[in-house]
């Protein structure tokens, strides 16, 4: 079972969102840990992954041999690949 770390920049941009979304975003992350790689898909041109929770992506980066995703951020799925590319 995967370890989740989350990054200060994640838990700020978390806290701007609405409960119930806060809500879908942490289960959806909490279903990953046991077999991220099914749910996830890798950016192109980048280390990261991104994970879809309805319109918002979450951005990972997995150490498989350490068994821990870090989750990097979270946004709207329009705006969260412009820091990306």
């Amino acid at each position: 079972m995967y370890t989740l770390l989350y990054t200060d920049e994640f838990l700020k941009q978390l806290k701007k969102l609405n409960k119930e979304t806060q809500k879908r975003i942490i289960s959806t992350l909490e279903r990953i840990r046991i077999r991220p790689y099914p749910y996830v898909k890798k950016l192109v041109g980048n280390p990261y992954f991104r994970l879809r929770s309805g319109d918002y992506r979450i951005i990972l980066d997995i150490k498989e041999n350490k068994l821990i995703i870090y989750v990097l951020e979270v946004g709207h799925r329009r705006n969260i690949y412009k820091q990306f590319f």
